[in-house]
């Protein structure tokens, strides 16, 4: 995967977070996701298609959610439900619709979120590797990992 696919999701991550959840996020080292795989408590899931196939996820240890959408919506949120899901979806398509924007040249469509509750793995498309990009935040850490297949 080229890094130019990965930077669009980078750069509309850190926007986001400044635009809509007023922090900075600071972006970790890129790397190959590899066994062991990291556990998520809840994550955002946008399927990608068109001239590339994939997805971007967007995904949290449960506090940094809690957080993250609590700064968001300027209401404590203090446990998994509706609003939190609703959020990271929201948060996920947002970051979609930003790379996508920057991508023009994959003729890109996204998918609507799906969001994932509980202690899981993130599965990436079959035959292209995913990259996880780890942030921190002052709301907490997360990661958004990446998996595209392009021509």
């Amino acid at each position: 995967m080229k890094v130019e696919y990965i930077n669009p999701f980078i750069a509309a991550t850190a926007t986001c977070f400044k635009n809509m959840v007023f922090v900075e996020a600071k972006q970790g080292v890129p790397h190959i996701k590899r066994e062991p795989f990291p556990k998520y408590d809840i994550s955002g899931i946008i399927g990608l298609s068109g001239g590339a196939q994939g997805s971007i996820s967007l995904c949290f240890p449960m506090a940094s959610a809690l957080a993250v959408v609590s700064q968001m919506i300027g209401t404590p949120i203090t446990e998994a439900g509706a609003d939190l899901a609703d959020a990271i979806g929201e948060i996920a398509n947002i970051i979609a619709g930003f790379a996508k924007r920057d991508l023009v040249g994959l003729n890109l469509s996204i998918s609507l979120p799906n969001v994932v509750i509980s202690s899981h793995i993130v599965a990436g498309l079959s035959g292209a590797p995913t990259i996880i990009v780890p942030f921190t935040c002052p709301l907490g850490p997360f990661a958004m990992e990446v998996s595209l297949k392009t021509p």
